[in-house]
């Protein structure tokens, strides 16, 4: 009896079409396309007119994960099976102030889950990870995949900016999303980010997806619906994932800019900071700790994560660290050894009220325009510049009382911005309702499963 006759293989050409069309996808000819650019066989253009197709048509969670495998295994996958323990990172999608990375890759470490931490620089109105490390005089964050597994062993944590050996395919396929307006597109946000965290190595991954004014998801129905996708296919790859979203309507504690934000997040782990970015991070480091097997439940993480910090563990787990990447240690107790603009210019309070809106937005472009950020991928960043936001939604204030300080190189160049960061305040008669930081938190029991796309 003559066996059935295999279906024919689509040409890509094919397979780009019937992404088109809105035919049922298949997870394989997703991992095909991708090789294939890789390897030449498609070009530029042709992966153009597919991503515009997703765009449109969407991707099911197989082909999003076959998107994400694709990618990640483009490039190597970082071995750590030398590092004892499950291994968790933590991954933000973005925002203003945002410096909980900093201050939660030591202090997890110290409670022993190891963190491996593949970081992002800064680009348009949100900070980079990797930019506030590197105000610390001598901080390596280009590291190759040996040093790095290597001090994850020792130290237990480690952070780098992401390297050409890590998910090359996403490289080459964001720079085609980002001009040809498909960066939105929920699925490949989504392989996007999970291809370079799952290379790192992890067991677990938690997530802090941002909603607000300050951040890349603007409403929170949005957010939810990254959040859901993001744990969904993390949870079919293989991972533990749980994702919380938090507030970016105002900027993440008080600095806004590189040297002063490493400085607020070293506050952290020597017992201060701003009370939104302690809970930020302590939120987000308890569920490492579960997910890392260090605890049974959120409050029993709280506390391990609050003993890191008084004992001085947490302390000197990141002077371990930075030390280990070629930085000066001393700045962990010394945050004035981080080089700060000296010029201050204040903003005062017009009348007295309380304040009702501080525009995340606003203030991250002003410290764009200072040269806290970068436009384009290539330009560099002074780290020295930066704002305080002294005044945040539900405040008191005085006339004439500082609502912000922006610390520059030069007072009468900076006027303008002054006057950008002075619009980006709102005072009202009464105070404002009050936003909770966490707006909400999805886990693979409380992600649904997602219709398959055509």
């Amino acid at each position: 009896m003559a066996s059935p006759a295999m279906p024919p293989v689509p040409t890509l050409v094919e397979i780009i079409a019937a992404k088109r069309d809105g035919a049922p996808g298949n997870p394989a000819d997703v991992a095909r396309l991708v090789a294939a650019l890789m390897s030449g066989e498609l070009a530029d253009y042709q992966m153009a007119a597919w991503l515009m197709a997703v765009f449109f048509r969407g991707l099911s969670d197989p082909e999003t994960v076959a998107m994400t495998e694709a990618m990640l295994r483009s490039g190597r996958v970082l071995d750590l099976s030398r590092v004892r323990g499950l291994k968790v990172d933590k991954h933000s999608t973005g925002g203003v102030g945002d410096k909980v990375s900093v201050t939660l890759a030591p202090l997890v470490a110290a409670c022993g889950v190891p963190v491996p931490m593949v970081c992002g620089r800064g680009l348009g109105h949100t900070g980079g990870t990797v930019d506030k490390l590197e105000a610390i005089p001598g901080f390596r964050a280009q590291l190759d995949a040996a040093e790095f597994a290597a001090i994850v062993e020792r130290v237990g944590c480690c952070m780098i900016g992401q390297t050409a050996e890590i998910a090359p395919a996403d490289k080459r396929i964001y720079a085609l999303r980002d001009v040809t307006a498909t960066v939105e597109s929920i699925p490949l946000i989504v392989a996007s980010i999970l291809s370079k965290k799952l290379a790192e190595g992890i067991d677990a991954l938690v997530l802090d997806v941002k909603v607000g004014r300050g951040a890349f998801m603007k409403e929170v129905s949005a957010a939810r619906t990254l959040a859901k996708a993001l744990v969904r296919v993390g949870s079919r790859a293989g991972k533990k994932v749980v994702a919380l979203l938090t507030d970016m309507e105002a900027p993440l504690g008080v600095a806004v800019g590189n040297a002063i934000e490493t400085a607020e997040a070293l506050d952290v782990l020597a017992g201060g900071g701003p009370p939104d970015l302690v809970a930020c991070t302590l939120a987000l480091g308890a569920e490492m700790l579960v997910l890392g097997g260090k605890a049974g439940g959120v409050g029993a993480a709280r506390a391990l994560l609050a003993q890191a910090i008084a004992s001085g563990r947490a302390a000197r787990v990141a002077e371990q660290m930075i030390e280990a990447q070629g930085g000066d240690p001393r700045v962990v107790a010394d945050r004035r050894r981080l080089a700060v603009a000296e010029e201050e210019l204040v903003i005062e309070a017009a009348r007295d009220g309380y304040v009702d809106r501080v525009d995340a937005l606003a203030i991250g472009l002003a410290a764009v325009a200072m040269g806290a950020g970068r436009s384009r991928a290539d330009q560099p960043v002074d780290h020295g510049v930066g704002i305080y936001v002294e005044k945040k939604p539900g405040d008191a204030v005085r006339a004439s009382e500082p609502l912000a300080r922006l610390r520059v190189r030069s007072g009468a160049a900076a006027l303008p911005i002054a006057e950008r960061v002075r619009e980006a305040f709102a005072i009202a008669d009464t105070a404002p309702p009050l936003r909770p930081l966490v707006l909400d938190r999805i886990d693979d029991r409380s992600s649904t499963a997602a219709p398959g796309s055509g």
